[in-house]
């Protein structure tokens, strides 16, 4: 009974994490290439209901910015938008155009004991981790692709230089002078005799 308590359990907790992760992704706009989310449909999707306690959050994600030397409006955009009242009628309130970095910050701030902050705070370590993986992943690749560039110039050069008839030691002197431009005065070939 009490295996089938903790797997319904597990099992709710997944459902939560795919819908909520569902729910911040679909909340972004984006605009002239630049992914972002309005704070007020944030304070909903972090489980705020008050705007003022969402705004303390949001100021302590402002100075974390700028104390990790980041331009504070750069990710934290001051605009208003326009909201229906009950009666019908519209009203001017303020709002925050945020970066995903800003969003990253507010939920670090938040209140862990609240579910959604929680789960913020997972959600965005494993989004920071997967670009970390895709960017090493990126320059893997460049660095083999790099690689793979030189070995073909490489022996090109080489079958260059036996087709014009240079002779071994020649071709040592060669790749000498090319390692020493390459590696800043430092040559591969050791005790090279000069003809």
């Amino acid at each position: 009974m009490f295996t089938m308590v903790l797997k319904r359990k597990a099992f709710m907790k997944k459902e939560i994490i795919i819908s909520l992760s569902k729910t911040f992704e679909e909340s972004a706009y984006e605009q002239d290439g630049v992914e972002y989310w309005l704070a007020r449909d944030l304070q909903v999707l972090l489980d705020y209901s008050e705007w003022r306690n969402f705004a303390q959050v949001i100021d302590k994600a402002k100075t974390a910015s700028k104390n990790a030397g980041q331009n504070v409006s750069d990710h934290f955009v001051d605009v208003n938008k326009m909201v229906e009242l009950g009666s019908g009628a519209q009203r001017e309130v303020d709002d925050i155009m945020l970066t995903r970095y800003a969003s990253y910050l507010i939920a670090q701030n938040g209140d862990p004991r609240k579910e959604r902050i929680a789960f913020a705070q997972s959600y965005f370590a494993l989004q920071t981790r997967k670009q970390e993986l895709l960017e090493e992943r990126i320059a893997l690749t460049e660095r083999l692709q790099a690689r793979e560039k030189l070995v073909t110039t490489e022996t090109e050069l080489s079958k260059i230089i036996y087709d014009r008839g240079v002779d071994g030691q020649g071709f040592g002197r060669i790749r000498s002078k090319g390692d020493q431009a390459l590696f800043g005065g430092h040559t591969t070939i050791k005790n090279l005799s000069v003809a």
